[in-house]
């Protein structure tokens, strides 16, 4: 089909122009947030691949083929027949617990990442409103948490806990995580307490949770988000090393778990390389989704992003 002239024909596979993406939010009647992540194409490809990795984790008692702690198996098996990925050296079935070490890994971006949100989002709203002694301290906190070195206290809570598994794991990632979102939100409240209609709000005689809730944080929704899926990337990056470092409880089916096994057993000095391997690449994959989702986050704040 060819093209008017004086008219410039549009790239296939351009993103959508701004107005191209408000005029699909006034068609469609799904919320606004939605079309707009959906119309960002790397927004959409990490929505994929991270709804792809929910499902697996859902459905892993129907997609497994085999228990993944079952240890009846003959050990190290190769690639084929009933074992599509082989077995480990103790005989249990590398499929299954790859597929069952998406939950461990979801969970664990799911919950660590919500309890950092909610800890930087506490301290970073209480800081950048109230101000005074109180920022004055709580800024002393975040400043305090940002230089002690994030790895090796982990490492130290982990390893001299009397207790070992998931929830500890939780606890760890949650409570030294949270200070560069906390910092992020307290400079965003800073911006935004001094708008006009913030002023006027407080002039209106509205009280403090009202303009917190109702005038602030719905323009930091998108800030939010988007610390979110920060929190919950490093929180399955972080479960997974603390499991490879043997931190964690070994008896758990986790990604980090298999590399810890296969590290132990040698695994790329007996050709086993798809053990070590397999988690891996799952691991990456899986923190690449919440990187391209974050693109159509930012564009959710940035009507410009919305042109790439």
């Amino acid at each position: 089909m060819s093209t008017p002239i004086g008219q410039v024909a549009k790239p296939i596979d351009s993103e959508p122009a701004p107005g191209d993406v408000a005029a699909a939010v006034r068609r469609s009647r799904l919320p606004s947030w939605v079309v707009i992540l959906w119309a960002n194409r790397k927004s959409r490809i990490g929505l994929i691949m991270l709804g792809l990795f929910i499902f697996v984790a859902v459905f892993a008692p129907l997609l497994a083929t085999h228990d993944p702690k079952v240890t009846d198996f003959a050990q190290s098996l190769p690639p084929g027949g009933a074992h599509p990925l082989g077995t480990t050296a103790s005989g249990q079935d590398i499929l299954s617990q790859l597929v069952y070490g998406a939950r461990t890994s979801i969970v664990v971006g799911l919950v660590a990442g919500t309890v950092v949100t909610f800890i930087a989002l506490l301290v970073g709203l209480t800081a950048g409103y109230l101000q005074g002694w109180v920022d004055e301290v709580l800024s002393f906190l975040i400043n305090l948490a940002l230089v002690v070195p994030v790895l090796p206290l982990m490492i130290t809570i982990a390893a001299y806990s009397p207790v070992r598994g998931l929830f500890l794991i939780i606890f760890v990632i949650s409570i030294t995580g949270w200070a560069w979102g906390a910092r992020v939100k307290r400079a965003q409240i800073l911006t935004l307490r001094s708008r006009d209609y913030i002023t006027a709000a407080r002039f209106a005689g509205e009280g403090r949770l009202r303009i917190i809730f109702a005038e602030i944080m719905p323009n930091m929704m998108s800030l939010v988000v988007a610390g979110f899926l920060g929190a919950a990337a490093g929180a399955i990056g972080a479960e997974a090393g603390l499991e490879f470092l043997g931190l964690g409880d070994p008896t758990t089916v986790s990604w980090g778990t298999m590399l810890y096994w296969a590290n132990n057993s040698g695994a790329m000095l007996t050709g086993q390389w798809i053990w070590l391997g397999a988690p891996g690449l799952a691991i990456a994959l899986l923190l690449s989704s919440l990187t391209l989702i974050n693109f159509g986050v930012d564009a959710l704040s940035n009507p410009h992003l919305r042109e790439r």
